[in-house]
């Protein structure tokens, strides 16, 4: 036998052997599996006290060849297989609520901790397909990490699901009181509207690629027809919206439907 190679897969180490005839070839290290939708990953695992939250929103070019598209998201969905990724989703946006930055679809994934977001981030797979899919077809990009802590229920969210995203820009000069403000208030989101299945939110901790928002959060539905019900909520969600309008310099929000189609092909 050739001497053993080590492999490192998102902090979990495997001892791959190959025969002394056999040849390596380096480009078949890792392989890219394509989806026709998002998969269903880890569906059995529970939240725990903490996890990463990490959202990507992408404005692909609009002259692109919707094959090209395709194959940006098949490929970022593909990503589940990584031992590390808990849940991940890739898709278009719903509806965009912000006329300021328009962007067309989005990539959600969890993380047991921040190092499992950097090996993510760093790994050939992931590298690989920002390189080859992403990068070549986008006009804007925007990412956004935090830590959300005690959320209930399944850290993998059901195709199907209806999430909304915010997120805010704050006034320059506030203090730690202001936002402290603001994440009560949003905390409290859910206990006032019952339609909302899990809430996750917190401050930014990857200002790079934020474009200088800080603060977001993450409503999940059963479906569209339940977020839609939040937005018949009107007056209610005005008077949460007042209570933090004159703190935010800048507001995006977004809708976004986990797509329920399955692996096309392993």
């Amino acid at each position: 036998m050739l001497g053993a190679t080590v492999k490192v897969a998102c902090g979990r180490t495997h001892i791959l052997s190959f025969p002394r005839s056999s040849t390596v070839n380096p480009s078949h290290r890792f392989r890219t599996l394509s989806f026709s939708g998002a998969p269903q990953s880890r569906p059995s695992i529970k939240m725990s006290s903490e996890i990463i939250e990490h959202i990507v929103l992408f404005k692909v070019k609009p002259d692109t060849d919707q094959s090209k598209v395709n194959a940006m998201v098949n490929n970022l969905n593909g990503l589940s297989t990584l031992d590390c990724v808990l849940h991940i989703t890739a898709g278009p946006v719903v509806r965009n609520r912000s006329s300021a930055l328009t962007f067309t679809h989005m990539l959600h994934s969890r993380y047991a901790s921040k190092s499992d977001l950097d090996i993510y981030t760093n790994h050939p797979a992931h590298v690989g397909v920002v390189t080859d899919f992403v990068r070549p077809i986008l006009d804007d990009l925007m990412a956004v990490d935090w830590v959300t802590e005690d959320v209930s229920g399944s850290v993998s969210i059901p195709p199907g699901s209806a999430l909304r995203l915010s997120f805010m820009k704050l006034k320059e000069n506030l203090g730690e009181n202001d936002k402290n403000e603001i994440l009560g208030v949003i905390g409290g989101i859910k206990e006032k509207f019952p339609s909302i299945e899990q809430l996750s939110y917190g401050e930014n901790f990857s200002p790079a690629r934020a474009k200088g928002f800080s603060i977001a959060s993450l409503a999940v539905f059963k479906g569209m027809n339940e977020l839609e019900g939040l937005d018949s909520e009107t007056e209610a969600a005005n008077e949460q919206k007042d209570k933090v309008r004159d703190k935010l310099d800048g507001l995006v929000v977004l809708d976004y439907v986990v797509p329920s189609l399955q692996p096309a092909s392993l």
